[in-house]
């Protein structure tokens, strides 16, 4: 498909005829190539992102993310292929021609403005009379829970603070879909975690088509609907968190997505409830295995585990979690599990008794 060169800008009434069809898509890229130069950053993109999804893309350094998502802004045009936002295409439209909310990661807010007027200055643009605009700026407010905030300069708030007026400041103009680029990478951890709850809840209650770029995989498999893995600018796996987490397709998705032990150097025969195919490795998450003493008795359900003695090569305390990595043939396996008061503390170069259910084992392509 090549690029369109005549397009119009995207107007919410031109999703009209789309009303009666609520599972079709709201954004596609259809066969969308980005060359730099001799380098590909997109090849051969096809996606379609579905009306009021939250759909996070997923991948590490150069995988391309970033890019997909200046493509749908539209700070970048394609090499190759079409974008359509509700049947129309804006591969060629420019950013400030389509009808979208972004926030950045460095929340990209006007310094000289106070939140008052940073909030108020989409609708100014829009044309909206001084009145209507301090209804809705207020409104905003309020709920971002800033209110009485309106009167402060960006540099008088924190970054939690900071990036909540990014984010009404993105929604306060009622857009179509929004943009979200690393939106929570510049927090520290728990303002992360308190931020990941307010997208969650401004997306349940706005139902925005939201396009997210991270390579933070917590906060991916935390917000999404749906997770697009993309590595060297192709798509790795697309699915649902659980899905994408429980049934990675690729070893390289099952180590970027959390932790994976894969079993191919353990030594013995893994077992599985599946018949492994040709050219995968069995992969196993590292909290799905039990460790224990060797003499410790076994399950009721043995019949349905598969053991392994090893030796613990280090462990970790974090807080809630102890992590054990446990040498297991030629492998070393990770091993996580919750504290708890009664639970046996191994150190290391004690010798443990390994065991997981053999429906827990996947297969994944090496």
């Amino acid at each position: 498909m090549t690029l369109h060169q005549k397009s119009t800008p995207l107007r919410i009434a031109e999703e009209k005829d789309l009303e009666n069809r609520p599972d079709s898509p709201r954004i596609e890229f259809c066969n969308v190539t980005k060359m730099y130069g001799a380098v590909a950053a997109v090849k051969d993109l096809s996606l379609s992102v579905h009306r009021g999804e939250f759909l996070t893309i997923l991948g590490p350094s150069g995988s391309g993310k970033t890019t997909v998502l200046m493509l749908l802004a539209g700070f970048v045009v394609p090499s190759q292929g079409d974008i359509l936002i509700a049947g129309k295409s804006v591969a060629s439209v420019p950013s400030y021609r389509r009808d979208q909310g972004i926030v950045f990661q460095s929340y990209a807010l006007f310094p000289h403005l106070t939140v008052h007027r940073n909030l108020e200055f989409p609708l100014e643009m829009r044309g909206m009379r001084a009145a209507e605009r301090a209804t809705q700026v207020d409104r905003m407010l309020n709920r971002v829970h800033l209110k009485g905030l309106g009167g402060r300069m960006p540099s008088q708030l924190s970054g939690g603070q900071q990036q909540r007026v990014a984010l009404a400041r993105a929604l306060i103009a009622d857009p179509p879909f929004l943009l979200l680029d690393e939106p929570l990478g510049a927090l520290d951890r728990n303002l992360r975690e308190q931020m990941q709850g307010e997208i969650k809840s401004l997306h349940k209650e706005f139902g925005k088509t939201t396009v997210c770029v991270t390579h933070d995989q917590e906060e991916a498999l935390t917000l999404s609907d749906r997770i697009v893995v993309m590595r060297a600018g192709q798509i790795e796996q697309t699915g649902a968190p659980e899905a994408l987490y429980d049934r990675p397709e690729t070893r390289f998705v099952a180590n970027f997505l959390g932790e994976a032990n894969m079993l191919d150097a353990v030594g013995f025969k893994v077992e599985s409830d599946v018949a492994q195919t040709s050219g995968t490795v069995a992969m196993i998450r590292p909290e799905r295995i039990c460790i224990t003493a060797p003499a410790a008795a076994k399950r009721a359900d043995a019949n349905c585990r598969q053991f392994a003695m090893g030796t613990v090569d280090g462990m970790i305390y974090a807080g809630p979690l102890r992590k054990y990595h446990v040498r297991v043939g030629s492998s070393v396996l990770i091993v996580r599990e919750h504290v708890a008061s009664s639970q046996q503390i191994f150190r290391l170069g004690d010798e443990v008794r390994l065991e997981w259910l053999r429906s827990d084992v996947r297969f994944v392509a090496a």
